[in-house]
C-alpha cells in the first residue's frame, strides 16, 4: 500500500495468532486508503472520540489513531477475546493509545457513548454464506454475512445514527453483493448520506468503502 502514513505493524506473535484472528487483507488496506484520502475531512471535524466496531487485529483503529496524531480518545470493540489482545498488541506497538472492548458490536458501549462518537469504523463479516456460519465460534465468523452478506450490518445500522455525534462520521466497506445503494437507502431513512470513497476489485470480491454523516451537518470538505 502507497501511503505517506505507515501501515501499522501488527502485534502478533507469529502467523498462528491469525487462526483465531482476522488477518488484515484487500478490506482492510482498502479502509486504510480511504482513511487517509478522508484525511482532510477528518481532521476538519476535529475528532474527540473514534469507535472501531468489529476491530481484529486492530490495524485499522491505529492507523486512525496514527492520522490523527492520537489527539482523540480512541474506542474498539470485538466480540472475540484474541482480537482484543492483539488490538491491544497493535495500538502498543505503534505507540498508539486504543482502549478496546470485549463485547459484541457496541452493545456494552451504547449508552456511553450515545451521541458521542466523531468517528466510526465497521468492516463487518460481508462475505454471502450460510446463515448458520454467521454465528459460528471459529474464525469463519469473522467473514461470514449470511445472506446478501449482509446479517451482521443490517444488525448493527440502526445503532449508527444514535452513537454519531452531530458532525460525525460512519466508514463502511462493503462489497456489491451487500447491495450498497440499499444500503444507502437506508440509511437515508436514519437521516444520514452516503458517499462511496473509494472502490477496488480484489479477486472475485468488488469492494467500496461508504462514508456517512448527517443530512444538516455542513462541516468538513
Amino acid at each position: 500500500m502507497t501511503t505517506s502514513f505507515k501501515t501499522p505493524l501488527l502485534g502478533s506473535q507469529d502467523d498462528t495468532d491469525f487462526d483465531s484472528v482476522y488477518e488484515p487483507a484487500e478490506d482492510s488496506f482498502l479502509l486504510l486508503d480511504m482513511l487517509e484520502k478522508d484525511h482532510a475531512f477528518l481532521t476538519s471535524i476535529d475528532p474527540g472520540l473514534c469507535l472501531e466496531v468489529g476491530c481484529g487485529s486492530g490495524i485499522c483503529i491505529t492507523f486512525l489513531a496514527q492520522i490523527l496524531s492520537n489527539t482523540a480518545t480512541f474506542f474498539c470493540t470485538d466480540i472475540n477475546p484474541k482480537a482484543v489482545e492483539m488490538t491491544r498488541a497493535t495500538a502498543l506497538k505503534n505507540g498508539q493509545t486504543v482502549e478496546p472492548v470485549l463485547c459484541n458490536l457496541t452493545d456494552a458501549l451504547e449508552q456511553r457513548l450515545k451521541g458521542k462518537v466523531d468517528v466510526l469504523l465497521f468492516n463487518p463479516p460481508y462475505v454471502v454464506t450460510p446463515s448458520q456460519e454467521v454465528a459460528s465460534s471459529g474464525i469463519e465468523a469473522s467473514w461470514a454475512g449470511g445472506i446478501k452478506g449482509r446479517e451482521v450490518t443490517d444488525k448493527f445500522l440502526p445503532k449508527v445514527a444514535s452513537l454519531l455525534s452531530p458532525k460525525g462520521a460512519f466508514y463502511l466497506v462493503v462489497i456489491k453483493e451487500n447491495d450498497p445503494d440499499d444500503i444507502g437507502r437506508l440509511m437515508k431513512g436514519y437521516g444520514l448520506v452516503m458517499t462511496c470513497l473509494g472502490s477496488r476489485r480484489a479477486g472475485r470480491e468488488f469492494l467500496s468503502t461508504l462514508r456517512f454523516t448527517r443530512q444538516n451537518y455542513s462541516g468538513g470538505s
